[in-house]
């Protein structure tokens, strides 16, 4: 599948019309069978709800939806699961969390994923902090819901499938897919010396692609 309108997507310089369309242009030249994830999240809860019904319509099958982080000193972790469950309540498709702190200074709380990890409509995260004792964490805590835990760089993609994460999705994927889908492989069928050989590889070039 693809995702679009993520951080490489540069989606907070479009209006929400061109969101949209973008999701909408992609829809349309990417073969039905595959799975088109598209970045809904705004500021506010309703926003990010009109915006999310909106790319449902235009073909997205997953909303991948960034935590709000413009006021993060209010954005406790009862505020941010509040916003994610209306969100999960009122889409018509389902919702992958979305933390990445490099961005927005905000990382996602443990306690919010866990309790958000139940809501029937909210199936995983894409997390991009790095930090992968939570990476462990969170798929332990998970385990028993029907959620994946998403690495969200490629510089951490054989370290968080080690750990039991379902897969990535990484912006290095842009401009070397084929390595990262060989990576993907080897780390599923317990290759781990060629995965290992093949990460080190892949740690600098996603270094200058995900630099901010």
């Amino acid at each position: 599948g693809l995702v679009v309108l993520g951080s490489n997507g540069e989606y907070p310089y479009l209006a929400s019309r061109e969101r949209v369309e973008v999701v909408s242009c992609v829809r349309r030249a990417l073969p039905r069978d595959r799975l088109l994830l598209a970045g809904s999240g705004c500021e506010s809860t309703q926003a990010t709800i009109e915006l999310t019904v909106s790319m449902a319509e235009a073909g997205a099958d997953v909303a991948l939806v960034v935590t709000p982080c413009y006021y993060r000193g209010s954005m406790t972790t009862a505020a941010l699961i509040h916003h994610y469950t209306e969100i999960g309540d009122a889409s018509p498709i389902p919702v992958v969390l979305y933390s990445v702190p490099a961005n927005t200074g905000l990382d996602l709380p443990m306690e919010a994923v866990i309790t958000l990890a139940q809501h029937p409509n909210i199936i995983g995260i894409k997390d991009s902090g790095g930090d992968i004792t939570r990476m462990g964490l969170m798929v332990h805590k998970t385990r028993q819901e029907d959620f994946q835990v998403l690495a969200g760089s490629a510089g951490f993609l054989l370290a968080s499938y080690a750990l039991g994460a379902s897969g990535g999705v990484c912006a290095l994927a842009n401009v070397l897919g084929d390595p990262l889908c060989q990576l993907d492989h080897l780390c599923r069928t317990g290759q781990w010396q060629e995965a290992r050989d093949l990460q080190l590889r892949l740690i600098e070039p996603n270094t200058a692609v995900s630099r901010q």
